[in-house]
């Protein structure tokens, strides 16, 4: 089974507009409403591409019930922690001549409502994959993640990491599955540029050196790095298509991954190229990637 969790879920309500004007009445040429947050996404797109998965986390109020609503129009499952102080968070993404976003605030979370997702994590078993992915909302202990790979340690759980910097690297004792930090984020954490594909090995093996098992690295246009616990370094260019909307895109590469993953019985190479192709076909589309949208991609690589 594969579960996720988002700390912080939220309806992400995305307009258009020609131009965005403050202090004056603002009219939208589109707009849509999505369950919000990298987990989720990581569901939703495990869901299109027929793999079921649970969505871990906490919800609260009209939005909270929302969110599992189109959570569950999408395919997946749900089994959220109700929080019961505030509602679940709506973040305006906002695209005019530039992208301006307005994120909420989330609900109040206790330290039973915390109890009450370990609970949930324990009941994990053996051969189960986990991805973590996202910030860390100012209610929660900073050091969440550790508790929870701590908590799973030496159970068997393959557990993917999706993170930034310290929430990142302080799980690297604890020997992740996958971590899947973009060049940027890669950067900021070993102090270097990265620009090129050719540039990722030397620094993806610094987080190999210090426990992670297997490192992919997006690279937007530049394509995609993959450095496995076995074999030789996979690299491959960006598919060619138009970028309409780049939210989501890592989170698709994680679930196209574990897809070709678990479909090719492990297999490196087939997860990459799923793995890219996913998340080049979230950032082609208004929504997040599809089966047929990625098979047609993977036909051309």
């Amino acid at each position: 089974m594969i579960y996720t969790v988002t700390f912080n879920p939220s309806l992400d309500y995305i307009v258009r507009l020609d131009d965005l004007r403050l202090g004056e009445i603002n009219r939208v040429n589109y707009e849509q409403v999505l369950p919000g947050g990298k987990g989720i996404n990581v569901s939703i797109v495990l869901s299109n591409l027929g793999h079921k998965s649970t969505a871990l986390g906490f919800v609260a109020g009209f939005t909270g019930r929302e969110i599992e609503a189109r959570m569950s129009a999408y395919g997946a499952t749900c089994d959220f922690i109700q929080v019961k102080e505030g509602m679940s968070r709506i973040n305006v993404k906002a695209k005019a001549k530039e992208e301006t976003a307005i994120n909420g605030l989330g609900p109040k979370i206790t330290p039973q409502d915390i109890d009450a997702l370990y609970a949930k994590l324990d009941a994990l078993q053996t051969g189960d994959l986990l991805v973590i992915a996202g910030n860390v909302p100012s209610m929660l202990p900073s050091d969440i993640y550790e508790r929870i790979m701590s908590r799973l340690d030496g159970r068997g759980i393959d557990i993917v990491v999706d993170a930034e910097r310290d929430l990142l690297v302080n799980v690297l004792p604890y020997h992740p599955f996958l971590v899947k930090p973009n060049n940027h984020e890669l950067g900021d954490i070993v102090g270097a540029t990265i620009s090129h594909r050719d540039e990722v090995e030397p620094y993806a093996r610094m987080l190999q050196e210090r426990g992670a098992r297997n490192v992919l690295v997006s690279m937007g246009g530049e394509g995609a790095v993959l450095v496995p616990e076995k074999g030789d370094v996979i690299m491959s260019e960006a598919p060619k298509g138009t970028m309409v909307n780049t939210v989501g895109a890592g989170d698709s590469m994680v679930a196209g991954f574990l897809t070709g993953w678990i479909e090719s019985n492990g297999d490196y190479e087939t997860a990459f190229k799923m793995g890219v192709c996913t998340g080049s076909a979230s950032a082609f589309s208004d929504n997040l990637a599809t089966r047929p949208e990625v098979e047609a991609l993977l036909a051309k690589i």
